[in-house]
């Protein structure tokens, strides 16, 4: 495959990946205008979001080893038709259920074209200081994808209506599958009889979904509640099913090798750790700023756009050079320093916080993020086999998505309870919500200390190839295939 063709790919993916990261915050600041439109009770707005995060942390896993078994491509192609189709629902959706609806199949479209995209970036890109280069780009849409997506939330929200948050998708999702037919490698896949794990299908995918589900309740119920523990706990159950079934399944969804690499199971207990704690920047720091400073959804927006701006330059700037020069481990270690920081200086936020002095700061320091994620996505399949890659592209997403619901019911619930209790000691609302959002930045910083040391103790920097694996050979065209 040429190498115009294999950043032509890397294009189409993250293109797709950024479409899908979008998704999951540009609803956030049309939430009001939904509601007024369709006529949502306020539980029921929830799922707006909600569809979309069980659906998509849910079937991650699942959708990862489809790739590896039925061919990478097909999944990818499949995930972003579903997405483009699902987003077309909902822009035209008149009731609460179709939207809803809606938003449980672009979770699903989502989960298909995220979970394979980093499989076949690794194979695409083998030679090392390429495959950073190629991470680096793929990172930035993670990273700041979720900054950018409040940002247009609002622009489509304000100039337009909240429609446009989903047309937007059409042309993107048109132009890519458009794209990825010709240009993405074709691969056969090692066959359904390599991991036809059904049962194991149905108990890891059941488990996933019962446990987001239980956790992005956990503020509506709370923690000690018979809904939170029954159900978590019946979660724990289904996945300790999963769990034996592969040690001893014949043929298993997840082959256990996948877990033995230390670089595989430290990257992902950190990375579960550091996007749970981000929440309280990328979330509460844009809570803050419309409840407390009075920002509208416009002003939020803009106001978090020096953190995708820093995040980016960093990703794609020098990350792949400083990761080429000092090693992944020594990055990702950088990278959480300056993290950690970001967090210590929100715990110091003023009420009447002036947005050049107190915030600005804070954004810069987001090149932590632009840092940590390259080297962290890079760790994390640096285990992986061919054969294994979208699998090990399913975890590493599934985990992010597992730390941020985490992140979500820990910090927001931590953040209520102390603004609830400031409020009956007479504070004023503001007061009560900063010193809330005080906690968690706390508690963030608490969590991405907590990575620093897993890192520390975990994780080495994978040796350098002495001679790259063979890239796919020919791109599928119809009526052919190429195997990898």
């Amino acid at each position: 495959m040429s190498t115009d063709s294999r950043w032509l790919a890397l294009a189409v993916i993250a293109t797709a990946t950024l479409m899908t990261i979008l998704d999951g915050s540009i609803v956030t600041v049309a939430m009001p205008a939904i509601q007024n439109d369709l006529g949502f009770s306020p539980a029921g707005l929830s799922w707006v979001v909600n569809a979309y995060l069980i659906a998509f942390a849910g079937l991650l896993l699942l959708a990862g080893r489809l790739g590896d078994l039925l061919g990478r491509k097909r999944v990818f192609l499949a995930g972003t038709a579903v997405f483009t189709v699902a987003s077309l629902v909902a822009g035209i959706a008149t009731s609460p259920g179709v939207l809803i609806a809606a938003r449980f199949l672009q979770g699903v479209g989502s989960a298909l074209a995220s979970a394979v995209g980093l499989g076949i970036l690794v194979t695409l890109f083998t030679e090392p200081k390429e495959r950073a280069k190629a991470i680096a780009v793929f990172s930035f849409t993670g990273a700041a994808g979720a900054s950018l997506g409040q940002v247009l939330g609002g622009v489509l929200t304000d100039v337009l209506d909240w429609h446009w948050i989903f047309f937007i998708n059409l042309p993107i999702g048109l132009s890519a599958l458009a794209v990825a037919v010709p240009v993405l490698p074709g691969d056969r896949g090692i066959g359904l009889r390599a991991g036809a794990d059904v049962i194991g299908a149905i108990l890891v995918t059941a488990g996933l979904m019962l446990g987001v589900y239980t956790v992005v309740k956990v503020e509506a119920y709370g923690w000690a509640s018979a809904h939170t523990l029954g159900l978590g706990a019946l979660a724990v159950v289904l996945l300790a099913a999963f769990a034996a079934r592969q040690a001893t399944a014949r043929t298993p969804l997840m082959p256990p090798r996948i877990l033995r690499s230390r670089n595989v199971l430290g990257a992902n207990l950190v990375q579960m750790l550091m996007v749970a704690a981000l929440f309280s920047f990328q979330i509460l720091v844009a809570l803050y700023l419309q409840q407390v400073r009075g920002y509208g959804a416009l002003g939020t927006g803009l106001a978090m756009l020096p953190a995708a701006l820093v995040i980016g330059a960093v990703s794609l700037g020098v990350s792949a050079r400083l990761i080429a020069r000092f090693g992944e481990r020594t990055v990702l270690l950088a990278g959480l320093v300056l993290l950690g920081g970001l967090l210590g200086l929100l715990t110091r936020l003023p009420v009447h916080a002036d947005y050049a002095l107190d915030l600005l700061p804070v954004m810069l320091l987001a090149a932590g993020f632009g840092l940590a994620l390259p080297a962290l996505t890079s760790l994390g399949m640096s285990g992986a086999s061919e054969e294994d890659a979208g699998l090990a592209s399913g975890v590493f997403n599934t985990t992010a998505q597992i730390g941020m619901a985490l992140g979500v019911a820990v910090l927001s619930t931590l953040a209520a309870a102390r603004t609830g209790s400031r409020v009956s000691a007479g504070s004023s609302r503001a007061e009560a919500l900063t010193s809330g959002y005080h906690l968690a930045f706390a508690v963030g910083a608490g969590l991405i200390g907590t990575a620093f040391v897993v890192a520390l103790t975990l994780l080495r920097t994978p040796p350098r190839p002495t001679r790259p694996i063979r890239p796919p050979a020919r791109v599928e065209n119809a009526g052919s295939r190429s195997t990898l």
